[in-house]
């Protein structure tokens, strides 16, 4: 842990989001003074709890606000980005959002002065992919990389936890439905990474125990295709269920017309993330460029899931051990 330091300012762009909450409970446990910009700052009340009076506080931005993002980085000592959206809607696009927004960051951060820069993109960045939100994920990394060189950018693999939106989406699903899907042949592999983890990595960045000018894949310790974490989700709801292959085609084809729901389970361009793997790279391994960069010894889905998966099971916390719901 750091000294603490009153007068050190971290500024969070997406400070209210699954992984933002995380990271302003570790730095204001080391004692930053916490700034979250957010384009709704009277819904994150659930934040200030997390520090001393005064020591977290919401500002309204949004990244797209070329004046707003300037007001917000007033001052910093570190900025962080942790901006991005799984579906586009209005005009919340891929675009604006992950690329330009990123940008309108960065450059304002630079203009202010503020030494240290890191920017949460995602596993899978890639400027060849057939997906919109993995090509502009690497066009905002490099918007960032041109103006922060020495940033360090974060890519995780599928984040886990209490309130995640992907185990608790297909958990919340098989309790309603006897067949969960898996498109493409539930093949996809994963390595997925707990939260508390993710946070804890953004916080050794933050604090400069992590070298900048790299980009660090986070993965947690285990390698599952997408049938194995719905093979492990339902062993801890103690659901029995069926599994349907969904071919890439179909699944677009069906993703297509929910895409336009306003909380879309399904979209296109997901179908299109889902024909990658998104695990560490071997290059990323060899160079240290993971969790052991701060030292982190991931948690595993096992020790985590269990925790909170179980309010799905049919008796809740309850459940015998081994029973199986219909």
């Amino acid at each position: 842990m750091m000294e603490r330091n009153p007068s050190k300012l971290v500024t969070i762009f997406g400070g209210s989001g699954f992984i933002g909450r995380y990271v302003v409970r570790a730095l204001a446990k080391d004692g930053w003074r916490v700034r979250i910009a957010v384009r709704r700052p009277d819904l994150v009340g659930y934040l200030q709890p997390m520090g001393g009076v005064g020591q977290i506080a919401p500002i309204k931005v949004n990244v797209t606000d070329k004046q707003a993002v300037a007001h917000a980085v007033a001052n910093s000592d570190v900025v962080v980005n942790l901006v991005g959206i799984l579906a586009e809607g209005g005009k919340q696009t891929f675009e604006a959002i992950q690329k330009e927004g990123a940008r309108n960051v960065a450059e304002a951060a630079r203009a202010a002065g503020v030494p240290r820069f890191v920017h949460i993109s995602a596993l899978g960045a890639d400027a060849e992919s057939t997906s919109e939100y993995a090509r502009t994920k690497a066009a905002g990394e490099a918007a960032v990389r041109e103006i922060y060189p020495d940033a360090v950018i974060v890519r995780p693999s599928v984040v886990f936890g209490p309130e995640d939106d992907f185990f608790n989406r297909f958990a919340g699903l098989s309790k309603i439905s006897p067949v969960l899907p898996l498109i493409g042949g539930g093949e996809t592999r994963f390595q997925p990474v707990y939260v508390g983890d993710v946070g804890q990595f953004v916080a050794a960045a933050v604090n400069g125990k992590v070298a900048g000018g790299k980009v660090y894949e986070l993965g947690g310790p285990d390698v599952k295709s997408f049938r194995g974490l719905m093979e492990l989700m339902t062993s801890i709801t103690h659901r029995k269920r069926r599994y349907a292959t969904l071919s890439f085609g179909l699944a677009r084809m069906k993703a297509s017309i929910l895409q336009h729901l306003p909380n879309p389970p399904l979209t296109p361009d997901q179908v299109e993330l889902l024909k990658s793997d998104n695990v560490v790279s071997e290059a990323a391994l060899a160079e240290g460029r993971t969790l052991s960069a701060a030292g982190i010894h991931p948690r595993s889905m096992a020790a985590i899931l269990p925790t909170y998966l179980w309010t799905y099971r049919k008796g809740g916390q309850f459940a015998e051990p081994g029973s199986a719901a219909g």
